[in-house]
């Protein structure tokens, strides 16, 4: 990258997700519980209606004696299993998709919280880094298409989403593939760490993701400045959620 390039710093994995005020402690113990409720309720919800209750039986075919059944033992309730605890990762990214209009369900919003995480952790990110960019990018809106024709939460177009759907061998079924937020993600996510391999520079990767990365290589052998707007965007998205969790203005 050229050497006035702005940078913009790297995001890990442990930096913290932002809480917003006036107290992050009980907002996130509230989210926790909505985040358990749906795990437990997201089964119930994705099954069809209930079968069709089937008429009484004839009396008359019916068996003249009935076998004898034995009583059930009492319930032990210590034997329970006990909720499952959720990863505060997938909390927070729950909360902050929450807080947008998003067009998504209960359920569906809890899947595309715990796609973004397991892509985080999958390919090094910090989540708050991919939630930047999904928020600049396409607002939190899975429908989003530009002027350009790129599509989804992360905005890609159809040759690069082809492309990398190849190579992550996920199923492609033209353009409107990239509609489905869960598959947008996967390869969003994935591309943008195939360019932070590729130029080892967030800025520069970010740059590319936005301008492609045929145009940054070109302005990198002309020795010529990276763009900013995007990265700058990007970086300051991050900052305002950071200044609210620190109380930095």
């Amino acid at each position: 990258m050229h050497q006035d390039a702005p940078s913009i710093r790297l995001f890990h994995r442990n930096t913290p997700l932002p809480q917003a005020p006036p107290h992050p402690q009980a907002r996130h113990e509230r989210w926790r519980r909505h985040f358990v409720a749906l795990l437990c309720l997201t089964p119930l919800l994705m099954d069809g209606p209930p079968a069709e209750v089937n008429s009484m039986p004839d009396i008359a075919s019916a068996p003249q004696t009935l076998p004898v059944m034995e009583a059930d033992a009492p319930e032990d309730l210590t034997a329970r299993a006990p909720l499952p605890e959720p990863d505060p990762n997938q909390v927070r990214i729950l909360e902050a998709l929450s807080q947008r209009k998003t067009a998504l369900s209960a359920p569906e919003l809890l899947r595309l919280a715990q796609t973004i995480a397991e892509e985080c952790e999958r390919h090094d990110f910090e989540p708050a880094l991919i939630l930047a960019v999904i928020f600049v990018e396409s607002g939190g809106r899975p429908s989003a298409v530009s002027h350009v024709g790129a599509l989804g939460l992360m905005q890609i177009m159809p040759p690069t989403g082809a492309e990398v759907a190849r190579k992550l061998g996920v199923p492609w079924n033209g353009p409107n593939t990239l509609l489905d937020p869960v598959v947008n993600v996967k390869l969003g996510v994935a591309y943008l760490r195939t360019l932070t391999n590729r130029y080892e520079d967030m800025s520069a990767a970010l740059a590319a993701y936005n301008w492609g990365p045929g145009r940054i290589d070109r302005r990198l052998r002309r020795g010529e400045e990276l763009p900013t707007e995007y990265v700058n965007r990007v970086n300051a998205h991050y900052e305002i959620k950071e200044g609210k969790q620190t109380g930095r203005s």
